[in-house]
């Protein structure tokens, strides 16, 4: 059976007409019904008629995952974990900022990206997240957030995986966030992050959507990137500013690199220095990122005045950056430590 929040309208309508003899209209007149009526069931789609009604419920599912547990952070922050049919779980985070609500969208269960840092890689990478089974994690957020007339109005595609790992379902997610007879949601108010799959980094600068693309860099050196993600083995830095040059050309768009601090392994002012000197001549700013340190990792977070003070050196030396807002520090905060304390106990 067939999930329709699977399709774009666009593969929706194709589908439609090729196989069930139906007008394109059709895919709109479904889209509406399931994102912007809340449809729960084909007989609610009144001017759909009672025969097609039947052949979408011989044939199609409007079947979304489940919230298998959740927890609130006094400063408004949601995490909660998503319950697939297969059994499998996936994190899902709700921030809130004054500009509306912001969800960190999941992409596989677990992650072979193998940071060293990560609370995400404890637990590999299992499968890729169908379209499906991300839009259930946003339809999920805009029900929890419906009590204080609330809904989701930004999506970041960097929870637990590696989203260009999942290229085709991740895209056809984006284009159901963006699509006006969906959520709506501003391609600039979307963000897709990738440790640094090269050939997918220029692939998405050719799709022609003003999407925001961030990059995990966390070190300025092949030395260091080395030892902190296994990804920099396959595509060193040379290659990574490359593609990241081609894609601000092609795509006309800056780009953020996040760089996590790591006390004494990444937050020297040569560190600052290396790192200003790699991203030189690039339309980029730096997103600093505060460690939330993880049990089973032996990195620690930099000190808050090391922090501001690479944040100081940065701007001396010309770099655009910022120190990330953080969220949820009184609960399982780092990407993937929600899911790892309900696995591991």
């Amino acid at each position: 059976m067939k999930n329709l929040f699977q399709y774009t309208r666009e593969k929706l309508a194709t589908l439609l007409v090729d196989e069930y003899n139906q007008k394109a209209f059709r895919a709109t007149q479904l889209f509406t019904w399931i994102y912007l009526k809340g449809a729960t069931s084909f007989d609610q789609m009144s001017d759909v008629s009672k025969d097609f009604r039947a052949v979408l419920k011989r044939d199609f599912s409007l079947e979304k995952p489940t919230i298998f547990t959740k927890e609130e952070s006094k400063d408004g922050t949601i995490k909660f974990l998503v319950g697939l049919a297969d059994h499998n779980l996936v994190e899902t985070v709700i921030m809130p900022y004054r500009y509306g609500h912001v969800l960190c969208v999941s992409s596989q269960v677990g992650c072979n990206m193998g940071c060293a840092f990560c609370a995400s890689g404890l637990l590999k990478k299992k499968r890729n997240l169908t379209t499906d089974e991300m839009v259930g994690e946003l339809l999920l957020a805009n029900e929890i957030l419906k009590p204080a007339k609330a809904k989701i109005s930004h999506v970041v595609v960097m929870g637990t995986g590696e989203p260009f790992d999942n290229y085709e379902n991740v895209m056809d997610f984006i284009r159901i966030v963006n699509d006006p007879k969906a959520f709506e949601i501003g391609a600039r108010h979307i963000t897709v992050s990738t440790s640094g799959i090269v050939d997918k980094m220029r692939q998405y600068a050719r799709e022609g959507l003003q999407i925001n693309l961030a990059i995990s860099l966390h070190a300025p050196t092949d030395k260091q990137r080395d030892q902190l993600m296994k990804i920099n083995k396959r595509y060193p830095l040379k290659e990574l500013m490359a593609a990241t040059k081609d894609y601000v050309k092609i795509a006309g768009r800056r780009v953020t690199f996040e760089y996590i601090l790591l006390k004494g392994v990444n937050d020297s002012y040569e560190d600052a220095v290396a790192l200003a000197k790699l991203i030189k001549g690039i339309l980029a700013y730096v997103n600093l990122i505060p460690y939330n340190e993880v049990k089973e990792n032996p990195f620690k977070r930099s000190d808050k005045a090391r922090i501001h003070q690479f944040l100081d050196w940065l701007t001396k030396l010309g770099v655009h950056a910022q120190i990330r807002k953080e969220f949820g520090s009184d609960i399982s905060a780092a990407c993937g430590q929600l899911r790892a304390k309900v696995k591991h106990g």
